[in-house]
């Protein structure tokens, strides 16, 4: 038990540590403009998330854990959650300053870590290191968002890994044959909408095997998709016409990136696509089998490939290294759907993990047997069937955010998230 209670210690210490060394990067070189600017009404700027972190940090493991009393109570309303509208985030200290107060906060939860009762604490831990890579990736597409308005294309960047092959990839979907599986999450990492583990039955069904890249999205655009009310939904529809898009956000009107994921599309937009297609969204059930079970076995799998954690081989994702892993590639945006063959599912489906979220056909939902944890701002207050559940992480996720279980949710008009999506179908298309 007490090696047991080291290696979690030791494990906990280097994620932090690892975790930081990726949040200071997204900052290097960044200019004052950059760290305050609001470059979207519907986020904050970059500056107040990197408060943010410290002040969660500060919050859960220092004053309501370790019994301290608050650290830095100047920047509690800024920082907080609940503190100022977003607009108003904008009236931050300078860089430096924040990073000092990050540095601060760090050292004491360091030297609380040295004695802090894991046993009882460590899901608030694991909670708290994936809280942070979630809002480095707010970070990391706020900034493009940035840099898309101010005309320049962060994503586009020469493709090694585009070969002739890549460019066409089988279209074939794959069949996921009728039976139970188990859905959600009872480790230690699982954030409380994964809980509890469940079993759920699914008739036969089939998933496409990629997903859908720019080259067959352009098909959609080719054939008037935008315009033709035929394809969308009375609320897709509707929203169109208040928001009169004709291409997705992040769109690159370059051929070389044909076999990449779209990128930037709304929910909306990936139900009106399905429709043309002939398919449908997946369900987050089917989604989720179809990455995470093995039906030989009749046994899950925490990521689609086994039990091995993310690395560079298996999946795009935002790679954390440190100054000894120079070699290591960082893409920093979206990779061809069959460039991690050795991340395939059991079923064989490519890019369950990394490269783009994949919008589902679910309503974001507590589980039965749901209890709230750290607290109820986390994932209860948005089960309010508004929002969309989205699975697989994209490449700017960090991998202790990254597993067939974890769930994201957004509004289905929102298209700044690194979204895209793939195909389902209850019948088979191909007899």
């Amino acid at each position: 038990m007490i090696s047991t209670s080291i290696n979690c210690r030791d494990t906990i210490r280097d994620a932090l540590q690892q975790c930081r060394i990726g949040t200071l990067q997204l900052f290097e070189g960044m200019d004052d403009a950059t760290f305050r600017r609001q470059a979207h009404p519907e986020f904050s700027p970059v500056g107040w998330h990197l408060g943010h972190i410290a002040y969660t940090e500060a919050l859960w493991l220092l004053q309501r854990s370790a019994g301290l009393p608050p650290a830095f109570p100047e920047y509690h309303q800024l920082f907080a959650a609940d503190g100022l509208p977003k607009a108003k985030r904008v009236q931050l200290p300078n860089l430096p300053e924040v990073r000092q107060y990050l540095n601060a906060v760090r050292e004491k939860v360091l030297t609380y870590l040295e004695t802090a009762p894991l046993e009882k604490q460590e899901r608030l831990w694991r909670f708290i290191i994936q809280h942070e890579s979630q809002h480095c990736e707010t970070i990391a597409f706020v900034l493009q968002l940035a840099a898309a308005s101010a005309g320049t294309e962060l994503q586009k960047a020469p493709n090694p890994r585009t070969s002739a092959k890549s460019l066409h990839p089988p279209s074939q979907m794959i069949q996921i044959p009728v039976g139970e599986f188990e859905q959600g999450n009872d480790s230690a990492d699982a954030m409380d909408n994964e809980k509890p583990l469940h079993r759920r039955y699914l008739e036969t069904y089939w998933i496409d095997r990629y997903p859908v890249t720019c080259r067959q999205y352009r098909q959609f655009m080719a054939a008037d998709g935008y315009q033709n009310s035929a394809y969308w939904s009375s609320a897709g529809w509707e929203w169109l016409q208040a928001n009169p898009v004709t291409q997705p956000l992040y769109w690159l009107d370059d051929l070389t990136y044909d076999n990449h994921p779209v990128c930037g599309v709304s929910w909306y937009e990936a139900e009106a696509y399905a429709k043309f297609a002939g398919k449908r969204l997946p369900t987050e059930s089917e989604w989720e089998k179809a990455a995470g079970w093995n039906g030989e076995t009749i046994s899950r799998r925490t990521y689609p490939w086994g039990e091995t954690e993310p690395n560079a081989r298996r999946c795009n994702h935002q790679l954390v290294k440190d100054r000894t892993q120079e070699d290591a590639p960082i893409q920093n945006r979206t990779m061809p759907v069959d460039a991690y063959p050795a991340g395939v599912s059991a079923y064989g489906c490519y890019d369950m993990l990394g490269n783009v979220w994949e919008w589902t056909a679910t309503w974001f939902h507590g589980y039965e047997g749901f209890k709230l944890y750290p607290y109820a701002g986390y994932s209860q207050a948005y089960f309010d069937g508004e929002h969309r559940v989205l699975k697989g992480g994209s490449w700017a996720t960090r991998p202790w955010a990254m597993r067939c279980s974890f769930r994201n949710w957004y509004y289905p008009g929102v298209r700044q998230i690194l979204a895209g999506f793939r195909c389902a179908s209850s019948v088979n298309l191909h007899t």
